[in-house]
């Protein structure tokens, strides 16, 4: 890890471990497949832990929707991938509504295991009180999700950087290519999020995120909400 990397886990760190420190408090980590975002989360989790506040990890790609609603307007749909990859009711309230001002504070992390394609066993947890919630994942800034986030990180990635960064996770032989018919469906999805829900307008905190070795803090807006 490069000095400047580790200055920005450190900071982001401090950032949350500091934000409204008597109740829990919900962090999302979004950006384009392929950004950086579960291993920034993953880094950045026991950072927080490190400096005394207990942390959640959670991420959206735990809450699919099964394969048949997810394909069910084609296999290379941008609108299916966009509108329905996600069980979006299941996201809310079994782990943010639980965690939010008010909730009881039982939640679940993992609803749907998308590589078996069914439901996980259901795992009940009591957050610690003033815990962090720290959820990585795509279109975390769309409506009916953005009103959750106490503080928001989106980070930046060009698709050029983004898809063959990605690929790296993949078997295909045609990944790295944005422009590839097996892209179409995901590039497309995530062009009309960015279009239409503008993160980088909404987010607190932006970071440039081409090179991870030198991350680029674009927007700094930390005192959530």
């Amino acid at each position: 890890m490069s000095e400047s990397h580790a200055s920005l886990l450190n900071r982001l760190a401090a950032t949350i471990a500091e934000l409204h420190p008597l109740r829990t408090v919900r962090i999302a980590i979004d950006g384009v497949d392929g950004a950086g975002k579960t291993t920034l989360a993953d880094a950045l989790a026991p950072l927080v832990t490190e400096r005394g506040r207990p942390t959640i990890r959670a991420s959206v790609d735990d809450f699919h929707h099964p394969r048949t609603i997810r394909y069910a307007r084609g296999r290379y749909s941008p609108d299916g991938f966009y509108l329905d990859s996600y069980d979006y009711d299941s996201f809310r309230s079994l782990l943010l509504d639980p965690l939010s001002p008010g909730g009881a504070g039982r939640y679940v992390a993992r609803h749907f295991d998308l590589d078996h394609d069914q439901p996980f066993d259901v795992v009940v947890r009591q957050a610690p009180p003033a815990a962090a919630l720290i959820v990585d994942g795509i279109f975390l800034h769309r409506p009916g999700l953005v009103s959750y986030w106490d503080l928001s990180i989106f980070l930046k990635v060009d698709f050029d950087v983004s898809v063959p960064r990605g690929a790296q996770r993949s078997a295909a032989p045609d990944a790295p290519d944005a422009a590839s018919p097996s892209n179409q469906r995901y590039v497309g999805g995530q062009r009309r999020y960015l279009s239409e829900c503008e993160p980088e307008q909404r987010a607190g905190i932006i970071i440039g995120y081409n090179d991870l070795r030198q991350p680029e803090i674009l927007k700094w807006s930390s005192s959530g909400r």
